[in-house]
């Protein structure tokens, strides 16, 4: 860690949690696999550290493996060469020469933390964790080995209740960082366009100054509404569809909003549930192709969109990759609040759930008051939400009705 900053670097105290709560770009990584290997190895190479056994959390397993192991400021790139632990991608598992094991989790499994036990944790990006509370609690019951057990959360923030309760605890120290504090190590034109892009936005505050943002007063949809509607899987579906938002872009070098793609069921107790989130920024053929994708994976019953934008262009889209899948076209006669209000209503009387998390689909919810959305951009996957939930439960029940039958 010689050329750390000060703030990449753990604090003195007797502390349980250290949470780095820092920008896109800060570091944390780096930080993280650095703190692991100074918890791991000893005065020397291979001489014994202060703790041996380690859980390494991350939101997926490909995350965990890609950047929390073999990524460029992962665990692997920080050891020299000739001490580098050994890495079992099959068995989950990392080995250092002096004993000590590193186990990889995921955070859509919480289970795999039932019955381990560890001295030290390192949590990746903790605010996109798709079971956040369950993973978190059970890494809680397993986190018992040693005499002064630790872990360290390196996250970009969202106001998640687990984290807001972490930041919270007395025995936790947080250090708090921004993208530009790393703006040596990044490239200039990164630092350019992102400042003229984000400073001063919502998301920049978030993702760029790593600002904690509450609650918009008066938003259609809270934090504590969808983390209560929040469930690990859905029940049997009657009917399930595929809601795609267009927007006129024509693919990822395009400068305009992407496209949104909710999936969502409803299932035989009458509740809506959220199955994911698909939005994408493609070109037509691209997008379309997504779209037809969850449709056959989800086993999707009908694929609605909005006519508005580009006429019957949707429908020649969807129909050029599949002309066999069940299509509707959906025409916005009122505006986006207005179609999102009664949708709104369904989640403050308990009808939706969401399986799992989406968080950025989340963020633009959360975003959405009566006068108007605040976020940046359109809210291209909180429309196709309301599109899905639209013809679930509201002008689709009927048919529902009649397939349960």
């Amino acid at each position: 860690m010689f050329w750390a900053r000060p703030e990449q670097i753990a604090p003195p105290g007797d502390w349980l949690t250290w949470v780095i709560l820092a920008g896109r770009g800060f570091g944390k990584t780096r930080a993280g696999a650095e703190w692991v290997r100074s918890c791991v190895c000893g005065a020397t190479p291979l001489g014994r550290g202060a703790y041996q056994r380690i859980a390494l959390i991350a939101e997926t397993a490909a995350d965990a493996r890609d950047v929390m192991v073999e990524g460029d400021s992962g665990i692997l790139a920080v050891h020299p060469p000739a001490f580098r632990p050994c890495y079992e991608p099959s068995k989950r598992r990392l080995t250092w020469r002096n004993g000590a094991v590193a186990t990889l989790f995921n955070a859509t499994e919480p289970d795999q933390l039932r019955g381990p036990q560890f001295d030290v944790a390192w949590c990746d990006e903790l605010a996109k964790w798709a079971y956040a509370r369950e993973t978190w609690d059970m890494l809680q019951f397993g986190l018992r080995l040693g005499t002064r057990p630790r872990q360290l959360v390196t996250t970009t923030p969202r106001p998640i209740p687990v984290l807001k309760e972490v930041l919270a605890s007395p025995s936790t120290v947080v250090t708090r960082g921004r993208t530009r504090d790393n703006a040596a190590n990044l490239a200039p034109a990164f630092m350019a366009s992102i400042q003229e892009r984000y400073a001063g936005t919502r998301l920049g505050r978030q993702e760029l100054d790593a600002e904690i943002l509450d609650d918009v007063p008066g938003a259609l949809w809270t934090r504590a509404m969808i983390d209560a509607a929040r469930v690990r899987q859905a029940p049997e579906l009657i009917r399930v569809v595929v809601a795609v938002d267009p927007s006129g872009t024509k693919g990822q070098s395009d400068d305009g909003d992407e496209i949104g793609i909710v999936v969502a069921g409803k299932g035989a107790d009458g509740m809506a549930y959220v199955l994911a989130d698909r939005t994408c920024k493609l070109s037509p053929d691209g997008w379309g192709r997504r779209a037809v994708e969850a449709y056959r994976e989800l086993k999707a019953d009908r694929i609605v969109a909005e006519r508005n934008f580009g006429g019957a262009m949707v429908e020649h889209v969807i129909r050029t990759v599949d002309r066999t899948v069940s299509f509707r076209e959906v025409t916005a006669s009122r505006g986006k609040v207005a179609r999102a209000e009664p949708v709104a209503a369904l989640y403050e009387q308990g009808k939706v759930r969401h399986v799992g998390a989406f968080p950025a689909l989340e963020d633009q919810m959360c975003a959405f008051t009566p006068e108007g959305f605040i976020g940046d951009g359109s809210p291209d996957r909180a429309d196709a939400l309301v599109w899905a939930m639209t013809e679930l439960m509201i002008t689709g029940s009927h048919y529902g009705m009649l397939r349960a039958l």
